[in-house]
């Protein structure tokens, strides 16, 4: 079996089942990613989540990340270029009121019950009319669902609040 090549679209869980032993090194990284030791987390998030998504919910920089999981497991350093980036938006948009906000989702215990929330939101955004807003609550910035909806053509905001991630979706 061919060794498993990191590189920013490499999902954590690939990556963890190839190379259990970088967890540690993950963790190091970046204090948030102790909640890959969360079994539900590990079984769900990380089947969605590739590198370059996990190192901007880390906030640090892909490459930095993807060099060093490599330099671990003897790989040769990789030259990051992404162009395109997951760039995710953290000012307050003039786009976004209270009152435009026509429903809400807090993904939380989703997740601690190892579903998947994209199933859910998706059906929801689509549904937005020109203008309106959806808000999603999340224990982490929930990077492959936003993307999606970049992908799909949505504008989004995310406020931290405490310990949770308030993503906002218009169309």
């Amino acid at each position: 079996m061919e060794p498993l090549i990191i590189t920013p679209k490499t999902r954590i869980f690939e990556l963890l089942q190839a190379y259990p032993e970088l967890e540690d090194v993950l963790i190091e990284a970046a204090p948030q990613f102790r909640k890959l030791r969360n079994p539900v987390l590990r079984k769900t998030v990380t089947r969605v989540t590739n590198l370059g998504q996990a190192a901007s919910i880390a906030g640090i920089g892909v490459e930095e990340l993807v060099n060093r999981l490599r330099r671990e497991v003897g790989q040769d350093r990789l030259e990051v270029h992404n162009g395109k980036g997951s760039t995710y938006r953290t000012e307050r948009p003039d786009w976004f009121t209270e009152e435009r906000v026509i429903g809400s989702l807090d993904i939380q215990e989703m997740l601690t019950e190892g579903e998947q929330p994209l199933h859910e939101v998706l059906p929801a955004i689509n549904k937005l009319g020109r203008g309106e807003i959806f808000e999603v609550v999340a224990p982490f910035l929930p990077a492959p669902l936003i993307d999606k909806s970049l992908s799909l053509g949505f504008s989004h905001w995310v406020r931290r609040e405490a310990d949770l991630y308030h993503v906002y979706f218009m169309r």
